[in-house]
């Protein structure tokens, strides 16, 4: 379906597609840390302990921009850990520590260890301790599910801004398509690529979503009509969300080095004109009530991601956890629909009378561009006729679209250590 222009939806440079330039090619050893949940022994809490995998290189020790890990004023020994949900093969670890002059300095000591899977084992090597640069560790090669850096304070308290876990991805290369698909596919890639100048870099597809929040995707729904919404029909609205996007995320179970078997999708909150009309009275979601954007209601800024794609949330009520990543837009009388980094806009009717549907084909085309997938109108690749993103022509997630999807992420899997 047709993507809104950005003067209707607000969404600065483009919309339902925003592309990235072919990566390199994979290297033999890559930074495995952004694909590891992070966790502490303990974080100050105006710092975030997400700050030592998220790919961010420090301009020095005082970084007073990105975000940091920092225990103040707690000292002793303190640790951070990276858990990954499958073993990965590590063979070196950078560490960047966090130096403020203050209250948080360099530690007299730090170690890394891995898990053996009943205990802690120290990684042999030489242990630098300098500011302002990465300080790197090399060990024979381990495979492990957890890599923590162990810090012992020295005058004050510790903390890091970055931690780099350097390994194989251990993953084959999975690109495998049918005979018939690899070259529609190809020409897929090289129109993206030459159509979208602003395709290298973007940071706010899908992707990136799913990977910020370490396997899950969160939704506010912007309920643009005058209808009453009861609490089953909220529920019902839910579940057909998060099967139809596990459609999509089906796809991509064992496929390539993708990392999940499951993405939860949650809705966080609605937006709503008149909080009469949510006919239910429970804390389940967040409501935001008459915050209008675009004629529409509005789920707070402060919570979203598309408004804060650093992925801190400073001033978001009830903080992080209660972010949302997407919005579902359903807005009364509306046909056809638009979809982008933002989320999907449908019609709520279409919506509301499609719950029982196994394809509600216009949310899953609009989920299809928000992971950066083309619309194509004008021109068909060749050898492959009707497909769910050539709009119109199917009505579910064909054989060609799931490959399309697949290749984005061949092209950014590197971009997230795998």
């Amino acid at each position: 379906m047709k993507r809104l222009t950005s003067a209707i939806l607000g969404v600065v440079a483009a919309l339902g597609i925003f592309l990235i330039p072919a990566s390199p090619a994979a290297a033999a050893v890559v930074n495995l840390a952004p694909s590891a949940t992070a966790s502490a022994s303990y974080t100050s809490p105006w710092e975030s302990v997400a700050a030592i995998n998220d790919g961010v290189d420090p301009p020095g020790s005082n970084d007073t921009v990105n975000p940091r890990w920092g225990t103040w004023p707690n000292t002793g020994e303190q640790w951070v850990l990276l858990t990954w949900p499958q073993a990965r093969t590590l063979s070196s670890a950078q560490v960047y520590f966090f130096d403020d002059g203050g209250g948080v300095r360099l530690p007299a000591s730090w170690k890394l260890q891995r898990w053996t899977g009943s205990a802690y084992a120290d990684l042999p090597g030489t242990y630098p301790l300098a500011a302002n640069a990465y300080n790197t560790i090399s060990f024979p090669a381990v495979s492990t599910t957890r890599l923590r850096v162990v810090l012992q304070s020295g005058t004050a308290s510790v903390g890091l801004l970055e931690v780099k876990a350097l390994g194989e991805n251990g993953q084959q290369s999975g690109w495998n398509p049918p005979a018939n698909l690899v070259t529609p596919l190809n020409e897929v890639w090289q129109h993206q690529e030459s159509t979208y100048p602003n395709l290298y870099g973007f940071r706010n597809y899908g992707w990136d979503q799913i990977m910020a929040n370490r396997g899950s995707v969160n939704y506010c729904v912007r309920w643009d009509s005058g209808a009453p919404v009861s609490a089953a029909l909220r529920d019902q609205i839910h579940a057909a969300l998060a099967r139809q996007f596990k459609k999509w995320m089906d796809v991509m179970v064992g496929h390539n080095g993708w990392p999940y078997t499951n993405v939860p999708v949650k809705v966080v909150g609605w937006a709503v004109r008149d909080r009469a009309q949510l006919q239910w009275s429970d804390n389940s979601v967040d409501i935001y009530v008459n915050d209008i954007r675009e004629n529409a209601p509005q789920c707070a800024e402060a919570c979203g991601r598309f408004f804060n794609q650093s992925g801190n949330y400073p001033n978001c009520p009830g903080g992080a956890s209660h972010h949302y990543d997407m919005s579902l837009w359903l807005t009364a009388g509306m046909g056809g629909g638009a979809g982008g980094d933002w989320g999907q806009r449908i019609g709520s009717e279409y919506y509301v009378n499609s719950l029982n549907a196994d394809n509600i084909h216009i949310l899953l085309h609009e989920i299809g561009h928000t992971f950066g997938l083309d619309d194509f109108y004008d021109w068909t690749p060749t050898g492959v006729g009707g497909f769910l993103m050539k709009a119109g022509s199917a009505s579910h997630i064909t054989d060609f679209d799931a490959w399309m999807f697949r290749d984005w992420w061949r092209h950014l899997r590197n971009r997230y250590g795998y």
